[in-house]
């Protein structure tokens, strides 16, 4: 009787210092959660495109919550913070808009398939890629790449890229 006694006093005990211990840690979490009064921080939301562009758009948001402000941004990736400033990032599974309105695949003067902004000819590269072999590189495809394949869709970037890719000096393994 006596052990049954104290069994049940400690297992009183230990339940007390769990309840103790789990009251005083929610008012903790909610302090961290909520910000005492709003404050208005910059926001910098970095898109990354497929094809390397990074866009970035400043915006100032005020936050009453960070739980609010993380829930509202909960499809970016946090690259810095600050007391002034939060820099956010996004992987966009798509092509830029800069090719989207003026992207197009061409050749470099060295044979490197490059996208220019603008045809070809304006030798404004944008991005390249690798190095054709003209050999192997079919009459017609090398017309189309001098005189510079618009860009109009992730799909059709990603098109050009495969098929060219079979005519790259360099061997993939």
């Amino acid at each position: 009787m006596f052990h049954r006694d104290r069994i049940f006093t400690v297992i009183g005990f230990i339940l007390l210092v769990l309840v103790i211990s789990v009251a005083n840690q929610k008012p903790l979490r909610a302090e961290e959660s909520h910000i005492q009064e709003p404050i208005t921080v910059n926001v910098i939301l970095q898109r990354k495109y497929l094809d390397g562009e990074v866009s970035e758009e400043l915006t100032k948001e005020t936050i009453g919550s960070m739980e609010d402000f993380w829930a509202m941004f909960a499809s970016w990736q946090l690259v810095e913070h600050n007391q002034e400033r939060i820099v956010l990032k996004k992987d966009i599974d798509d092509i830029s808009p800069l090719l989207k309105t003026n992207g197009y695949f061409g050749l470099a003067g060295d044979g490197t398939l490059s996208i220019f902004n603008g045809k070809p000819t304006s030798n404004e590269v944008i991005q390249s890629f690798f190095q054709i072999d003209m050999e192997k590189l079919e009459s017609h495809k090398h017309i189309e790449l001098i005189e510079g394949i618009r860009i109009q869709s992730k799909d059709q970037y990603l098109e050009v890229l495969k098929t060219l890719e079979t005519y790259s000096k360099t061997e993939k393994k």
